[in-house]
């Protein structure tokens, strides 16, 4: 299956590309002047266009109201998803205000629900939200992880590999046993088997594997 990547506002970072020719990249909103900066061509442009304050021409450009219930990265994954995408890699949308990096918080769980997963990237820190699912890191990682309880509590959560482990527990959203963990150079595994978990991790360690599906 094929990665749709999306591009938010914020600062990019690092980005570093491996695009298959069946890959698709949307830019949201203001995300275009990143794709700008990258020398990018985006298949698509969506947005109500209110950051970057002009509407870019084009066909591949989707002008959507500014008021409306959806945000630009959520617009920009619905379109990918009825094109058959299920794996989505964000940049440009951690940081700044923290009621936007919130929502994209919401917006992997949203994913998560539908069947698919969504990693949201930046410099330092990389999260996202796995539903009855896991996630592996190969050997080599260090530093932080973090793992949270997301929305309910989250059953038959276990942690292998890591400073800290696991095995079949049960994580709360109002208490929070599961930050700060530690890469410990193993491989390692993060799994729930009833409910959602946020994972958080240092970006340096962006080798993965989700419910079986090498990224």
């Amino acid at each position: 299956m094929n990665y749709c990547y999306i591009f938010g506002a914020m600062d990019c970072g690092n980005v570093q590309l491996n695009i298959d020719n069946n890959d698709m990249i949307i830019a949201a909103d203001a995300g275009i002047l990143n794709l700008n900066r990258l020398g990018i061509t985006p298949h698509l442009i969506v947005g109500d266009f209110d950051s970057l304050q002009y509407i870019p021409e084009g066909d591949n450009v989707i002008k959507h109201p500014v008021m409306k219930n959806e945000t630009d990265t959520i617009l920009a994954i619905d379109i990918a998803y009825q094109k058959g995408y299920r794996k989505f890699i964000v940049f440009g949308c951690i940081g700044g205000r923290l009621d936007h990096t919130h929502a994209n918080i919401q917006t992997a769980s949203y994913v998560s629900e539908k069947g698919g997963s969504a990693v949201f990237i930046s410099d330092e820190i990389s999260f996202t939200v796995i539903k009855d699912n896991y996630i592996e890191f190969p050997e080599g990682n260090e530093g932080i992880v973090s793992v949270f309880a997301h929305k309910d509590n989250a059953d038959g959560v276990s942690e292998s590999g890591l400073l800290y482990e696991l095995d079949n527990a049960t994580l709360s959203p109002d208490y929070p046993l599961g930050v700060s963990n530690e890469f410990t150079g193993k491989s390692a595994r993060i799994s729930v088997t009833n409910g959602s978990v946020c994972i958080m991790w240092e970006s340096a360690n962006n080798k993965y594997t989700i419910g079986g599906c090498d990224e």
